[in-house]
């Protein structure tokens, strides 16, 4: 059974940080691409970073130099490191396999909120 759970979300003040965990179980983890998605009330869910097995990172334009993703393939979790929060990065964040396999697969996702 395919499991994600997110953890690490809080009320944090502009230009502050966070370190999101995505605990990850039922799926040969250490071959799989591993991504981050956020969605914030009213808006498209949008892909903010994606990592390879071998720990090739990908950004989108909106948060690249500010968050980092990682991943840890004997512990079987995914960080994300982010740094200089935004008002707009408030959002939802999920972790998520790439895989088309698991396409229907997400977690209960962990909020970060961004706000003075």
């Amino acid at each position: 059974q395919v499991q994600l759970v997110e953890s690490g979300g809080g009320l944090v003040q502009p230009g502050g940080s966070l370190r999101l965990s995505c605990s990850v179980s039922g799926i040969a983890f250490s071959f799989n691409v591993m991504g981050w998605y956020r969605q914030a009330p009213g808006k498209q869910r949008e892909l903010v970073a994606t990592i390879t097995s071998d720990g090739v990172t990908n950004y989108a334009d909106s948060v690249e130099g500010r968050f980092t993703i990682s991943r840890d393939n004997v512990k079987k979790l995914v960080y994300l490191q982010m740094n200089s929060l935004k008002p707009e990065d408030t959002a939802a964040y999920y972790c998520k396999p790439m895989s088309v396999r698991y396409r229907n697969y997400w977690g209960q996702g962990t909020q970060v909120t961004v706000s003075s």
